[in-house]
């Protein structure tokens, strides 16, 4: 028996297509190809926009801010030299109709303070002179106007020109005719008033101080409780000494 081929069953025989030559094996398809993959884009970067100029609305607003700021400020600027000018005196016309110029302010008297010497004799020779001073309360420390007074006879004495318990200022009248306009009170020598409530009080009479003695300065006049706080005063030499103040 012809030995015949063993037939793979994997294998089968090819059929015999005339005009095809056999063993000519039939070539699988290609297999598709993938499409080339996109070249990717350069990325090109925006270029930024330009920045945006602020708003009509706000440059306005911002201007007139600034226009009311400038002329508040002269506002203010004005006012104040305004209410300057209106504090000070006006100078008063001359008769002839021009203004005169104004007094110079008077300086700050430089007054010797007590204890210790106050005045000098000499300047005391006349009857009724007085000189001020300063006395230092030695409750308060605080120094306090007062004067001392020539008196007729040659003695002297000395008082504080605050009034007794109160804050009033006391003055010594030598004028006679302010004595009279002012106070409504005549007199034929200098007496010691107080300008808030026009008591008069007479330094040749003795009136009753606070623990029950007499000083000088009786009330003649007016509403005033007691005379003027007495200073004590001594000579020495030339010199009138304040020792201590009641």
């Amino acid at each position: 028996m012809p030995d015949e081929k063993k037939l793979d069953p994997f294998k089968p025989i090819q059929p015999n297509i005339p005009g095809v030559e056999p063993g000519a094996a039939k070539s699988p398809p290609a297999k598709p190809q993938p499409p080339p993959a996109p070249v990717a884009a350069r990325a090109v970067r925006a270029p930024a926009p330009p920045p945006q100029s602020s708003s009509p609305i706000l440059v306005w607003i911002a201007g007139a801010v600034v226009v009311l700021f400038i002329v508040g400020g002269a506002l203010a600027f004005w006012l104040r030299a305004m209410s300057h000018k209106a504090s000070q005196p006006a100078a008063e016309p001359s008769a002839a109709g021009t203004l005169l110029p104004e007094e110079p302010a008077k300086p700050t008297e430089n007054l010797p303070v007590g204890p210790g010497p106050v005045a000098n004799a000499g300047d005391l020779q006349k009857t009724w002179s007085g000189r001020r001073f300063l006395f230092r309360d030695p409750v308060t420390s605080e120094a306090v106007p007062a004067l001392v007074v020539r008196l007729p006879g040659g003695s002297y004495w000395a008082f504080s020109l605050r009034e007794p318990f109160g804050t009033c200022e006391l003055e010594y009248v030598s004028d006679l005719e302010k004595l009279r306009s002012d106070y409504n009170y005549r007199a034929d020598h200098p007496m010691v008033g107080n300008p808030c409530n026009h008591s008069v009080y007479d330094l040749l009479k003795y009136g009753t101080s606070s623990n029950g003695g007499l000083v000088r300065g009786e009330v003649v006049q007016g509403s005033g409780i007691r005379p003027p706080m007495a200073i004590e005063v001594r000579e020495d030499g030339q010199k009138i000494v304040a020792v201590r103040m009641e």
